[in-house]
């Protein structure tokens, strides 16, 4: 998945400069690689090589956030066009235990790595590997904090463009604040069919 820009989120979605995840706790994995189509502006760094921050809003309880996050992601991610096989895409796994792996399946069955669980606290956060750029793994992390019986605060870092020579592969700070839009839209309507479906 690149997420060459995953990128329109709604007014709710917005950067989150400030917001700095936990470091992993010592007795998670250690960190290590893995595939993609495009994320990518580089950080407000001077040499465009600082993590990247995207937050958004979600009106759903901080499990139910989770959930639709790791266990819908082939529901809501837009594999065209943030995946490597594109059209040919047919699944994406998100395994949800550290270790696990996060891939898309192609029609012809071929799997293609996105990463490697490397964190998994749930609904808390989890941050994964990420061996989509070439040449480079990073990380991308990302933290769900309940602001509300029904509210969410949902912030992503993807981290580690320090190891590339160059600056961070265009459209990734874009890809991320669409590919959160779409999230928060997936998680929210999950919510209000649920909330239906418990009145019916």
């Amino acid at each position: 998945m690149t997420p060459d820009a995953p990128g329109q989120p709604d007014a709710r979605s917005e950067p989150d400069p400030s917001s700095e995840p936990d470091a992993p706790s010592k007795s998670e994995a250690p960190h290590s690689p893995e595939a993609s189509t495009k994320p990518g502006a580089p950080g407000p760094s001077a040499d465009g090589r600082q993590p990247i921050r995207q937050a958004t809003i979600v009106r759903s309880d901080r499990a139910h956030t989770f959930a639709v996050f790791v266990r819908d992601i082939d529901k809501w991610w837009p594999t065209q066009p943030f995946s490597l096989g594109q059209e040919r895409v047919t699944a994406v796994t998100f395994e949800q235990r550290l270790g696990g792996r996060v891939y898309e399946t192609w029609a012809d069955g071929t799997e293609v790595g996105w990463g490697e669980v490397i964190t998994w606290r749930p609904p808390e956060r989890f941050a994964m590997t990420w061996t989509v750029v070439p040449g480079v793994v990073t990380e991308v992390e990302v933290a769900f904090a309940a602001l509300g019986p029904a509210l969410t605060r949902v912030t992503l870092e993807h981290r580690g463009w320090e190891k590339l020579a160059t600056a961070v592969p265009g459209g990734y700070a874009a890809g991320w604040k669409h590919i959160l839009e779409l999230f928060t839209a997936a998680a929210e309507a999950a919510t209000t069919e649920a909330t239906k479906a418990e009145g019916a």
